[in-house]
């Protein structure tokens, strides 16, 4: 079922208990404005929270971030008095990131994340603090947050305190697409700047909820751009009319990986009928850019099912400081801000994205390349007079340089902080941008071999190729016409790129071939 149309038909709401949330949730809510509420089972458990934190106040017990200072401070005591001022002061001083605001997208997901989170009942806030955060998301006030400044822990303290800036009316938020204050966002919505008390500014900002957002809309881009690169690997074998025994299930039986198996599958699915698959009888195997698409294409399936199970755990978990377990009466301190089970994920799914460029690349060079691919040199009438598509190989080729290098993992990197109270960290958000990166550099690579392999395909006989691969052909020439003599060629490029981001491509080949796992 399309879930988005399905919410907006309905007028239903995702509500929300901290524990059952997908990272299609994510997107939904994210890209397509999917209303959010608060279950109640899930407003009791912070309504608990709250009377024990405020019993902890009351008592004058010394409880970290509540009653004393933070970081190196934690030895120093804080009067009740002053507990208010505290949070005031918190969100202040660590409203320190730099740099271009995050998406809007991005923004919308940290939302929701940071309200799923205070949702089990762990944080101490008042369920009116996360009934305001319900409020802004869906009233569509978005928080300017930079995109830089996070060790990724305890957590993205310096882009979250922008966050918690812009719901006490302060720093700055979008709405309606103007960027203003954010006393001016929250009137234009309708709604009233919240004063923090006890330990609710610390909870909004200790948390990984910068790097999950980032990461789970990368990983949603990386799924689909998975099963685009399917589409555009099964259209280059039949342009270079490729042995399809590499593709047999046998071969994938005796090694085990599920994702090598459904790889193998789809593309059997994709060329299925096809006229021009091992046409010429005389070749017995090809290069590994053709012949290893189950092995390669497989891992990145097998990564992406990785990267999936510990973003749903995150998105999840409570990961702020210090956390209260009213059932048995504990507050305690801990480390569930330190993002570095998301950032070894994220690293993990740039390298995984980055390969799938990276083969493609090669293929893309086999199709234009005359020594390999027995087509006219550069897929062009009249070369020579004309260039074709010799620039397009160049730009895939510079943008699977540009992700190696994105590639170099930042979850193995540490810069102690806070006078090395704070002595290691993740850098998750950096992993998390640097994966977004690669990720739409990936589009772009999968976009231009769409292009290149539907031009092949044109040199040969379209009417040969195989039940999806014929849909996915019919598709982008729906945008792109053959290309007879040179013209400008980045207009081409962009449409191909747009059919692959947007899904369109993949949805066209699914009326024929579910490329679902």
């Amino acid at each position: 079922m399309d879930m988005v149309k399905h919410y907006k038909e309905t007028g239903s709401t995702l509500m929300l208990d901290g524990q059952s949330l997908t990272v299609e949730d994510v997107g939904r809510v994210a890209r397509h404005h999917i209303p959010v509420g608060i279950e109640r089972e899930a407003v009791k458990r912070i309504e608990k929270s709250r009377a024990m934190l405020e019993e902890l106040v009351d008592s004058e017990a010394v409880v970290y971030g509540i009653t004393t200072g933070f970081g190196r401070f934690s030895e120093v005591r804080i009067s009740r008095d002053d507990a208010i001022e505290l949070q005031k002061n918190l969100v202040a001083s660590h409203a320190a990131a730099v740099g271009e605001p995050l998406p809007e997208e991005v923004v919308r997901a940290v939302l929701l994340l940071r309200i799923n989170a205070l949702a089990r009942g762990c944080s101490g806030v008042r369920p009116v603090l996360v009934e305001h955060l319900v409020e802004v998301l869906n009233r569509g006030v978005t928080p300017v947050i930079p995109e830089q400044g996070s060790l990724g822990a305890s957590g993205d303290l310096a882009p979250l305190a922008h966050l918690a800036l812009a719901l006490t009316g302060e720093g700055e938020a979008f709405y309606q697409g103007e960027r203003m204050s954010g006393s001016q966002a929250l009137a234009a919505a309708g709604l009233e700047p919240l004063t923090l008390l006890e330990k609710e500014g610390l909870a909004l900002i200790n948390g990984t909820q910068i790097m999950t957002a980032i990461g789970c809309l990368a990983y949603l881009d990386a799924e689909n751009l998975f099963r685009a690169a399917l589409v555009t690997a099964a259209l280059t074998l039949e342009a270079q009319q490729a042995v399809p025994d590499a593709f047999d299930p046998l071969i994938a039986s005796v090694r085990n990986y599920s994702g090598h198996e459904y790889t193998a599958g789809k593309i059997r699915s994709l060329i299925e009928g096809s006229k021009l698959i091992g046409r010429d009888a005389h070749k017995v195997q090809d290069a590994y850019s053709l012949r290893c698409i189950p092995q390669v294409h497989g891992a990145t399936a097998d990564a992406l099912e990785y990267v999936r199970r510990i973003l749903e755990v995150e998105i999840n978990s409570v990961n702020d400081n210090p956390l209260l377990f009213p059932e048995e009466n504990r507050v305690l301190s801990g480390g569930n801000f330190h993002g570095q089970p998301v950032a070894q994920a994220l690293d993990f799914l740039a390298i995984a994205a980055a390969e799938l460029g990276s083969i493609a690349e090669r293929r893309i060079e086999r199709l234009v390349n005359p020594s390999l691919s027995g087509l006219p040199p550069f897929l062009i009438e009249e070369g020579g007079l004309n260039s074709g598509l010799m620039i397009a190989q160049y730009t895939a080729a510079s943008l699977v340089s540009e992700n190696k290098g994105l590639c170099h993992p930042a979850s193995v990197d540490s810069i102690p902080s806070s006078a090395n109270q704070e002595d290691h960290v993740s850098m998750g958000t950096t992993a998390a941008r640097k994966a977004r990166r690669v990720v739409d550099n990936l589009a772009r690579v999968i976009g231009i071999e769409l292009l290149v392999a539907c031009q092949a395909i044109d040199f040969l006989n379209a009417s040969g190729l195989g039940r999806g691969t014929s849909l996915a052909h019919i598709r982008l020439r729906e945008e792109v016409d053959f290309l007879h003599r040179d013209r400008v060629l980045y207009p081409l490029i962009d449409k191909a790129v747009d059919l692959v981001k947007t899904g369109r491509l993949v949805e066209a080949v699914q009326q024929e071939v579910d490329l679902s796992k």
